[in-house]
């Protein structure tokens, strides 16, 4: 009975023992657990700031790289380069990706052109962008006004990814009133369209650090006209679906079809 009593002693208090230790080892796999999630979740959101903060940057980058290409697109031989740095995202140089057709009235075909995009891609995991916009231009096609810009910086969300993409659009414009030939007494209207056409081989850039050069390879002008234009007659762009206009009133018109070809590389 002795002995008994004396087992019984000594297993409650080996078992009063073992309870600390043991709530001490739940303890700490539960406070290494915690510390393990809080870094996961930590290291995710730092993530998705940084993945966000190189949109913001590169969309920057982009705008100065349609400064640059403005610079130089009338600069035979000119080049300007802009630097990008990406580690979340891909820059892609998508050659021949937009199709332009252009009528002008009193020619029988119309003046169908290719031109290159500048896209950047990040994944949609990082962050959500909520609504698609343009950081520089609209949905035109055609831009008349000298304060428009040519470039088009459309920012959208796709499946999977958020994407950046230059191009540029057509520019209509008169060069200031009639001018009056004397050889054959009529008033002569003058209208320029210009085209910046991008013209790259198709790259896909990884992360790092790199300069995107842009280079004025050649200007073309060809004339067309006089030509008498009616009333309610336009001059015609579409390019992917998308159809804008420039109206002309009725008179004699010559066009002059100017065409800057710029070159897009590493």
């Amino acid at each position: 009975m002795r002995r008994h009593i004396f087992f019984c002693r000594n297993f409650r208090k080996n078992r009063e023992a073992a309870s600390p230790a043991i709530s001490m080892v739940i303890i700490t796999a539960v406070t290494v657990m915690l510390v393990v999630v809080s870094s996961v979740f930590a290291l995710q959101a730092l993530e998705h700031q940084q993945a966000a903060s190189e949109f913001d940057t590169v969309e920057k980058s982009v705008l100065a790289f349609d400064d640059a290409v403005r610079d130089i697109a009338w600069d035979i031989g000119g080049s300007r380069s802009v630097r990008f740095v990406t580690h979340y995202g891909n820059m892609r140089l998508v050659p021949s990706k937009k199709t332009f057709s252009i009528t002008i009235p009193g020619v029988d075909a119309p003046y169908e052109f290719n031109t290159s995009v500048i896209e950047y891609l990040t994944p949609s995991a990082y962050f959500a962008l909520g609504n698609d916009y343009y950081a520089l231009g609209d949905d035109s096609v055609v831009v008349s006004s000298l304060t428009d810009s040519f470039g088009q910086v459309l920012v959208k969300q796709e499946k999977g990814v958020i994407s950046i993409a230059l191009n540029y659009r057509v520019r209509v414009s008169g060069e200031g009133p009639p001018t009056y030939v004397e050889s054959t007494h009529t008033y002569i209207n003058y209208v320029d369209i210009l085209v910046i056409r991008l013209n790259c081989s198709g790259v896909t850039i990884g992360a790092g650090d790199f300069d995107l050069v842009a280079k004025n390879v050649g200007v073309s002008t060809t004339s067309f006209g006089p030509t008498s234009v009616s009333a309610g007659s336009s001059i015609s762009v579409v390019s992917e679906g998308f159809d804008d206009s420039y109206e002309l009133e009725a008179g004699q018109y010559v066009f002059n079809l100017i065409i800057a070809d710029v070159r897009v590389y590493l």
